[in-house]
């Protein structure tokens, strides 16, 4: 065998690894008045960003992680007369004006100084309702719950305050899991196993909230998180009004049902629909992000 022969051999049986591409996100929301309330304080965000530029991005939609990071975030807000719905709106819209500024480490391996971009942007975000409380008799008291999701690269970074929810669902044969913690002294006491969990569903002061953006509470200590990304994650952002009128196994069993070729019947419509059907006393708000 010649030298060319067996350095031609020594190519062909070299195993080559096949270089990671960029994930791709799919999602999709939706949102519902319910059959009780007469309007919706309910609002959700979904946008893209780099250094350069934003784009707002519909109810339902794909792109690749490749080459900008995406913001989801759910808030359901609180208050007399339209004061809580002025109070998600307000939160959510205020994200857009501090992207990218608010998350300059984004790509950044340092995970510390993420989530102190974070902490930072529900401070200044609790800052701006809490200044217009005071200043406006007609937005006296709002204040709003927010549960945020920052996917950048392989990584997912989040933070919350309220009861406003973000599940997440692994790939496989893994079960749905709440991956933030509810503000209230009924979840903390389910936590604390003092209770169990049909108690917690059923306890009459179950909504009462501990924490809040805007209003009175002086200081805001978001709950911040983060983890890694891979193939068939999914991840769900909601309102307490998807979580009164489904348990997880039932929001599991939608989430696994095929989807149909009309992108109107997503899978985010289809949990709010099914919470409605099931409870509706409560707005209901739903985005189901995919990673693929």
């Amino acid at each position: 065998m010649t030298r060319l022969q067996k350095k031609t051999l020594r190519l062909k049986s070299t195993p080559k690894t096949a270089p990671k591409g960029p994930l791709a996100l799919r999602w999709s929301c939706w949102t519902d008045k319910g059959r009780k309330r007469k309007n919706n304080e309910d609002s959700f965000l979904c946008v893209r960003y780099d250094t350069m530029d934003l784009n707002r991005l519909g109810k339902f939609g794909k792109a690749s992680l490749g080459e900008m990071d995406f913001v989801f975030a759910v808030s359901d807000g609180m208050g007399g007369a339209m004061a809580g719905e002025f109070a998600s709106k307000i939160a959510v819209e205020k994200i857009t004006t501090m992207l990218p500024g608010a998350f300059p480490y984004a790509t950044s391996a340092n995970h510390a100084r993420q989530g102190d971009s974070l902490v930072e942007l529900y401070r200044q975000i609790h800052r701006a309702l809490a200044n217009l409380g005071q200043c406006y008799e007609e937005c006296r008291g709002m204040e709003t719950t927010m549960s945020l999701c920052l996917f950048s690269g392989r990584e997912l970074h989040f933070a919350h305050v309220g009861d406003s929810r973000i599940y997440h669902l692994p790939p496989g044969t893994g079960t749905l899991r709440q991956i933030t913690q509810d503000d209230t002294y009924v979840a903390w006491m389910l936590r604390q196993g003092r209770i169990s969990e049909w108690e917690a569903r059923t306890h009459p002061r179950r909504n009462v909230l501990q924490k809040a953006l805007g209003s009175d509470n002086i200081y805001v200590d978001p709950q911040t998180g983060f983890q890694k990304l891979q193939k068939g994650d999914l991840f769900i952002l909601c309102s307490d009004g998807l979580s009164e009128g489904l348990y997880p196994h039932q929001m599991m069993d939608i989430l696994r049902q095929e989807s149909p070729a009309d992108p109107f019947q997503n899978p985010a419509r289809r949990l709010v629909q099914a919470s409605v059907e099931a409870d509706g006393k409560d707005n209901v708000t739903a985005l189901v992000v995919e990673v693929e």
